[in-house]
């Protein structure tokens, strides 16, 4: 069978670097800024949040960029704030909007409501005119911990690949060596996040929101964490996977210089790929 590396033109055994964009819709700047990230090679792909007020500006934007759909529970901002296209109670707060992290999200959520509005999502985005490459989940809401990403396996059948976000898993307490040679069989996307485990040890000793984790230096890219990727890529290797490796990682821009730290999560990650995958 043709490999995905193949169908996009490059020889079989090339290994290739997406950089995502995730918030498209979120406001002006960030439409802006990520579809000119994306027309000018700087970007590969991109993730929308249906709710956000600035999603149909994006949408009016879109000339067929590879855009997949950030599905999205949590209005994380003290006053800017966004709510569920479909209305359901048990997923807005007090504040009219969703909430703001995400154990008030599952101390509320109904299952039905989140399927309900997880699908509303997606068929607004292929309404609007957007060809839906994959999706994602905002903030870790819907599968973080290593547990739901064994759940999720174990209910569904061979045709639901897994995106194995290594920041994510290890955030949420879990091993994403482990989840690697769980699941590798089933892995059609990674994102390389890394995490700096004082900072999180710290964060979590302070129980501090998401975003408020993310502002204090968390996550950072590939290489430059805890994350063991020369453990992590080489069971993905052995399983035949041949398709993207991401490098991600949710930082303050005014911390982080965002391409000092891109060329050195690509410089990372290129090595641990070549280590791995030969």
């Amino acid at each position: 069978m043709t490999s995905l590396v193949e169908r996009l033109g490059y020889p079989p055994d090339a290994r290739l670097l997406i950089v995502n964009c995730d918030d498209l819709g979120s406001s002006r700047s960030a439409n802006v800024a990520v579809y000119q990230a994306l027309r000018d090679g700087m970007a590969t792909s991109a993730s929308l949040m249906v709710p956000c007020p600035w999603a149909r500006d994006a949408a009016a934007m879109y000339r067929g960029e590879d855009v997949g759909v950030h599905l999205t529970l949590n209005a994380e901002w003290e006053r800017y704030r966004w709510g569920p296209t479909t209305h359901s109670p048990s997923l807005l707060d007090g504040d009219g909007g969703f909430p703001r992290t995400l154990d008030d999200v599952w101390d509320h959520a109904d299952l039905d409501e989140v399927r309900k509005e997880c699908r509303t999502q997606i068929e607004r985005a292929i309404y609007w005119g957007f060809d839906a490459s994959h999706l994602d989940s905002h903030m870790g809401t819907l599968i973080e911990h290593e547990s739901e990403i064994d759940r999720l396996m174990a209910e569904t059948g061979p045709e639901v690949g897994l995106l194995l976000d290594t920041g994510h898993v290890t955030f949420a307490g879990g091993d994403p060596v482990r989840a690697a040679h769980n699941h590798a069989a089933r892995v059609v996307h990674v994102h390389c996040k890394d995490i700096r485990a004082e900072v999180m040890r710290a964060v979590k000793t302070r129980d501090l929101s998401f975003l408020d984790s993310v502002l204090a230096g968390v996550f950072t890219v590939p290489g430059d964490g805890c994350v063991d990727y020369a453990a992590v890529l080489p069971p993905l290797a052995a399983a035949g996977y041949a398709d993207w490796l991401v490098v991600e990682a949710e930082q303050d821009p005014a911390v982080a210089h965002p391409l000092t730290y891109a060329r050195l999560g690509h410089d990372n990650l290129a090595r641990f790929a070549k280590a791995a995958f030969g």
